[in-house]
């Protein structure tokens, strides 16, 4: 095992997967997730994972966990079509399929199921309740982080995992911003359990992202999760070790518009319970095609929860120290072009293989300015095309000049 011990603030699908990176190489790590448990919140449904996120995937986790992975994952195919508000199609787009990925680089998972597949393996290595206040560069060039329950945890490096709100970013980086875009998500799920709920859409509605778009630019976003065989039967086939939630067939729906739109504050729509909170969707759609209006009435009230959209402005390269960010810790991203997990997968790719470098005797520092200013390009060209195909779709509010 390396000497190289790396601290990770943020238990999310980015820091895990550069912890399971990191392990793999024999680097010690220690993640530090303020969450009491790995299921304590909602943290979504499905995401999309592309070229970039299944490509990261296969280099940071075990083999059995990646065919683990790849056996879960639904895979709906190319299409991203757009419809108007009585399902006469916009818009058609088909993706271009990679040779020799699964799913032709094209993949619908369950966030949740990815997560218990990226906490294999690390039960010694994940520490929960521990949220990081600050922390300090020693004289040695050690980095302390310290948590709200007193403890503390050193390492030759700190990575800020700890998302949009992070704690690393705001003592490292205090003029980095994190701005409103101007929207509001109500995300939910409708069961598939029987066949009723499917049949109410036509099967074009249900390939790998499907944008449905009403007056004033409401929209509801539609992509399925359709598992091809029970988890249990994949783990006892291909990784026993590896324990997997029970999860059924479900279509992801998620409503969005410009916050003054809604006719509450966001003080009452984060306020509301999930039948509330679907009885406004429906609001919001009434007079839309009826197939529409009946899946989105069978959504799971338990299910639906409000986001705010947030988006990271771009930030000019700073100066490399033994801290560094990751994810949405550093270009948090509106979701109108499914970037986000794959942009955070990718982070933690490109980390673990300079964190290698590091540890084979590549200087620290200077392993780390070759991330950072990788990660710098691809994250914050992210960030500015999700911003663009927010504003042009959904009204998403236009990303504020670059800072210095």
């Amino acid at each position: 095992m390396s000497d190289l011990h790396v601290v990770i603030a943020g238990g999310g699908l980015g820091g895990l997967a550069l912890a399971q990176g990191l392990h793999q190489a024999g680097i010690s790590v220690a993640v530090h997730e303020k969450d009491p448990t790995p299921d304590f919140r909602n943290q979504g449904y499905r995401i999309r994972i592309n070229s970039d996120g299944i490509t990261a995937l296969k280099a940071l986790l075990t083999p059995q966990a990646y065919e683990v992975f790849a056996a879960t994952a639904g895979t709906p195919g190319p299409r991203m079509d757009t419809f108007d508000h009585q399902l006469n199609l916009l818009h058609a787009q088909e993706l271009p399929l990679i040779p020799g990925l699964p799913g032709g680089g094209n993949l619908a998972v369950n966030r949740m199921t990815l997560r218990q597949i990226l906490l294999s393996g690390l039960d010694e290595a994940v520490h929960y309740g521990a949220r990081l206040t600050h922390y300090f560069i020693n004289a040695s060039g050690s980095v302390t982080a310290h948590f709200a329950d007193g403890t503390s945890a050193t390492g030759d490096v700190l990575i800020g995992a700890d998302g949009v709100n992070s704690a690393v970013r705001r003592q490292y980086l205090p003029k980095a911003r994190v701005g409103d875009a101007g929207l509001r998500l109500l995300y939910g799920r409708v069961p598939f359990a029987g066949d009723e709920a499917r049949a109410l859409l036509p099967p074009e509605l249900l390939g790998l992202w499907t944008t449905v778009v009403g007056p004033e630019r409401r929209f509801v976003g539609l992509a399925p999760v359709q598992y091809r065989e029970p988890m249990r039967e994949v783990t006892a086939r291909l990784a026993p070790d590896i324990a997997l939630g029970d999860d059924s067939d479900y279509l992801a729906c998620v409503f969005g518009a410009r916050r003054e739109l809604f006719p509450c504050t966001d003080a009452e729509l984060f306020a509301m319970n999930g039948a509330q909170l679907r009885a406004l969707t429906l609001s919001l759609v009434e007079g839309w095609h009826p197939g529409l209006v009946g899946a989105v009435s069978r959504q799971d009230p338990a299910s639906i929860f409000p986001v705010s959209v947030r988006t990271s402005v771009p930030i000019a390269a700073w100066q490399t120290t033994a801290v560094t960010l990751l994810g949405d810790a550093i270009h948090v991203m509106s979701p109108a072009i499914g970037v986000g997990a794959n942009t955070a997968l990718r982070d933690a790719r490109v980390l673990t293989e300079r964190l290698v470098q590091a540890a084979g005797g590549r200087p620290l520092a200077e392993a780390l300015h070759a991330y950072e200013e990788e990660m710098i390009g691809y994250g914050f060209d992210a960030v500015r095309d999700s911003a663009d195909r927010g504003h042009r779709l959904a009204g998403q509010d236009p990303l504020p000049s670059p800072q210095a």
